[in-house]
């Protein structure tokens, strides 16, 4: 048994949950078999990794089975074993992709600046080591390397453009997927550049590209702000001329996207979505990262 006001916040998570998957959801993964319609829910099967990870903070399958078999088997009668639990969680990766995207998209909060963004990514690891290479999800992981943790691994990366909120975290307006591999400035490029108009963009040095963005200030109006990098090669007497001037704007810059290193922070404590070790295919993977931004952004919402 859980305590009353856990008790309403499982009722409550149950009916968003239920209201989403009526109207949109349930057409993310449809079943074409005799068994169409099981005892046990996709809505209970949401509904259960959604509130104990953020209600009850277990952040593994097994923990979470678990729990809910010792203090929720009177929710849920029909549970099943942990083997059929974990195979139906992970049928439902496509559903929890689009129940992030529904999320995110609902709940924009109205102290967002709408003209400023933040862009940063976040690994998801795998396994550590520069000589490492996983043998699941190779479709969609492979190995690289984070400078920030001084971290060679294998996994994917996690980017969020989001918007800027003034003393607090900044709220992601996209959260894109890649490859440990794939450059911060290519990603980008491909995922974030057609849709951003009229912005100011805050970011770090792996996003230097002057001939592009200069490009991008002319058509789309949009411009990117990055620490100052030094140029290899410039005489030390132009460096120590201009030092105080760059190490200001840098400062600066920093200041202002620092707030996104504190969203991963926050994301990381509350899922533990940085560690993706026990997962043992691409779509128990994507379940991973997508199930647990929900349970975050879920956390926020009740």
């Amino acid at each position: 048994m859980i305590h009353k006001e856990k008790a309403l916040k499982l009722i409550a998570i149950y009916l968003y949950i239920s209201d989403l998957y009526e109207k949109e959801l349930k057409y993310q993964y449809q079943r074409f078999s005799n068994n169409a319609n099981p005892q046990f829910t996709d809505i209970e099967v949401l509904t259960i990794y959604v509130f104990v990870v953020s209600q009850q903070h277990y952040k593994t399958v097994k923990d979470i089975y678990n729990f809910t078999k010792d203090f929720l088997l009177s929710w849920f009668p029909k549970l099943p074993s942990y083997q059929q639990f974990d195979y139906r969680l992970n049928k439902l990766s496509a559903v929890w992709q689009k129940l992030s995207q529904m999320l995110l998209s609902s709940f924009v909060p109205s102290d967002c600046d709408f003209n400023i963004s933040v862009v940063d990514s976040f690994p998801i690891v795998m396994c550590k080591g520069k000589n490492r290479a996983g043998k699941v999800a190779r479709e969609v992981a492979d190995k690289g390397y984070c400078s920030t943790k001084n971290l060679y691994y294998f996994g994917l990366k996690l980017h969020n453009f989001g918007f800027r909120r003034k003393g607090t975290i900044p709220y992601p307006e996209l959260l894109v997927l890649s490859p440990a591999s794939a450059n911060d400035c290519t990603i980008f490029k491909q995922e974030f550049d057609l849709f951003i108009f009229n912005k100011t963009i805050f970011a770090d040095k792996i996003y230097i590209d002057e001939d592009f963005f200069n490009d991008r200030k002319q058509s789309q109006n949009y411009q990117v702000l990055t620490p100052v990098k030094l140029v290899k090669g410039e005489p030390e007497c132009l460096r120590k001329r201009d030092k105080a001037a760059n190490d200001l704007f840098s400062r600066a810059v920093s200041s202002v996207r620092q707030p996104i290193e504190s969203f991963f922070n926050w994301i990381n404590e509350k899922t533990d979505i940085q560690t993706a070790s026990k997962v043992r295919s691409t779509a128990s993977l994507l379940v991973h990262v997508f199930a647990k931004i929900v349970a975050a952004f879920i956390y926020l919402i009740f």
